[in-house]
């Protein structure tokens, strides 16, 4: 081996040579290393260069776009100043050929009026002619008015008294029967009542005889009952013992079942509370599968690995950064979208369909305005109809109401807070009772009080006639009296067609029509005026 000192060692010699053959490797890497920096150097440099060069590129390009961009919209606008001045000139074409059919149309029209004018005048001469002969007429005619007219109020005063003495004759004799009627009730009562005491002094009478007897045998029974009762007390104490406890015990029962009841109640609510939090939870377990499964089919669409993009993804990619980067690829791939060379033209087609429908929809927005405005005035005006009737309706119920039923009070009440579908109940109550439905009213009461909301109806707004089918047949004889009052008061407006069996309701009417069967299988109907015949039995 070689020494320090470059001595002569032996065999070594062979590692010296080795060596410096390493270190020249070494020099020769160490150029290499240099000149290869020396390369990265320059390629920085040029890379600089171009990523200048691409930059002014693309700012030039940007330009260029922009230029590009504002020449469309410069177009854009002249095209559509175009359109607007062709819609504007037909526009203008149309108006003008419809105000000249419209001049036609009032030509016509002036020239029927004057036809219409010169006839009306014609027309008019001869009525002014006629209405002078007819005034001549008249005055010949006034003095015969005037005799026929007082001869009429005399036949009136005259029917108005027989009317009056019929009244009060009908009158007296339906008091006449109320006071036999409640004369024979009061007998009848009496009568009872004589029979009922008779039976309690035969009861009285044999107790006494019972107790008489018990007299008699001293004062064993007497002892023997106070035993029994004393008993009996003892008993009922202990029985009332055993019922606290019993009571006692059910309350404590009960109680304990309140607190199951409410610790029941308590894990339903986190059971359902659980149930909808795991319901969730599987809802969004699901969405991720789907997203899962449509990334999947994507990369699969793209002829592609999930280990390979895994594995050749950045370690500092970011979804933002590539989503904003996919943003801006489309939107170049957008601008690089061939030309339509007929654009133009479907431009235009389009702005006439638009300046058409638009015309259109100004059209229907005008009517629908219109139709809104009406119908807001039609509720308006509704509501205050509604409410005027309403209001006059019930306080005709509020009157008519006691006078029917001798006393109570009835009204109406809206259902609802709008006027227009809100709904109308009747609230009543007869005197004398505490109602709290109207089910709770007997068929009479229910009777009365729909003739009395009737005929409030019948007196805001009278109609020739009124039928009524058997309303007096749940009545008794005072609320006949009373419901044939009210008929022969409103029949002064109102003509009354009533169904009836009851004596009381016709003896009220003015005219009776009934079917008779003299002859057996053989109806003959029958109608009797009974003011006539009034007439003619006094008459007679």
């Amino acid at each position: 081996m070689i020494t320090r000192s470059g001595e002569w060692a032996g065999p070594g010699w062979v590692r010296v040579i080795r060596s410096g053959e390493a270190q020249q490797g070494a020099l020769a890497r160490e150029r290499e290393i240099q000149a290869l920096k020396a390369e990265i150097d320059t390629l920085g440099e040029r890379e600089d260069a171009l990523v200048e060069a691409q930059a002014n590129l693309k700012s030039r390009q940007l330009e260029a776009e922009q230029q590009r961009e504002d020449a469309q919209r410069a177009l854009y606008l002249a095209h559509r100043s175009v359109s607007e001045l062709g819609g504007q000139i037909q526009s203008q074409t149309g108006r003008l050929e419809s105000a000249q059919g419209r001049l036609a149309r009032i030509e016509q029209e002036l020239g029927q009026l004057a036809t219409t004018l010169s006839e009306s005048q014609e027309r008019a001469t001869e009525a002014r002619g006629r209405l002078e002969h007819s005034m001549e007429r008249m005055g010949e005619l006034e003095d015969e008015r005037h005799a026929l007219e007082a001869e009429r109020r005399g036949l009136g005063e005259q029917r108005d008294a027989a009317r009056n003495a019929v009244r009060e004759a009908r009158d007296t004799t339906h008091q006449l029967a109320l006071s036999q009627e409640s004369r024979r009730t009061k007998v009848t009562a009496l009568t009872q009542a004589l029979a009922r005491m008779g039976t309690q002094r035969g009861q009285l009478e044999q107790r006494l005889a019972e107790l008489g007897g018990q007299l008699g045998e001293g004062d064993a029974p007497v002892q023997a009952l106070q035993s029994e009762r004393q008993t009996c007390l003892d008993q009922r104490v202990l029985v009332e013992k055993d019922l606290a406890t019993a009571r006692s015990r059910v309350d404590g029962i009960e109680a304990e079942m309140r607190q199951y009841e409410q610790t029941r109640q308590q894990r339903d609510q986190q059971s359902l509370a659980q149930r909808e939090l795991i319901g969730k939870r599987r809802l969004e377990e699901q969405s991720l599968v789907l997203r899962e499964q449509q990334l999947n089919e994507g990369i699969a669409a793209a002829e592609l690995s999930m280990q390979d993009v895994l594995a050749n993804l950045p370690a500092e990619a970011e979804v933002g950064a590539w989503q904003q980067a996919l943003v801006e690829i489309e939107a170049k791939m957008r601008r690089l979208e061939p030309v339509n060379l007929a654009a133009i033209q479907e431009f235009g087609e389009a702005e006439k369909r638009k300046t058409y429908l638009d015309a259109q929809h100004l059209d229907l927005s005008s009517a629908l305005e219109t139709l809104e405005d009406a119908i807001r005035k039609i509720d308006r005006e509704t509501r205050g109809r509604f409410k005027d009737t309403f209001d006059r309706v019930n306080s005709g119920v509020q009157e008519l109401y006691p006078r029917l039923f001798g006393g109570g009070h009835a009204y109406l009440e809206l259902t609802g807070e709008d006027l227009l579908d809100a709904g109308v109940a009747i609230m009543a109550r007869p005197p004398g009772k505490r109602v709290s439905n109207i089910t709770l009213l007997s068929g009479g009461e229910k009777a009365l009080t729909a003739v009395a909301l009737v005929f409030a109806i019948f007196r805001l707004n009278p109609a020739p006639f009124c039928l009524l089918d058997e309303v007096d047949a749940p009545l008794d004889e005072a609320n006949v009296g009373r419901f044939c009052a009210m008929v022969t008061e409103m029949s002064e407006k109102v003509q009354f067609l009533f169904v009836s069996h009851n004596k009381a309701t016709m003896e009220a009417a003015r005219q009776l029509s009934g079917v008779t069967m003299r002859e057996p299988g053989v109806s003959r109907l029958v109608s009797v005026d009974l003011d006539e015949a009034t007439r003619l039995a006094g008459a007679a």
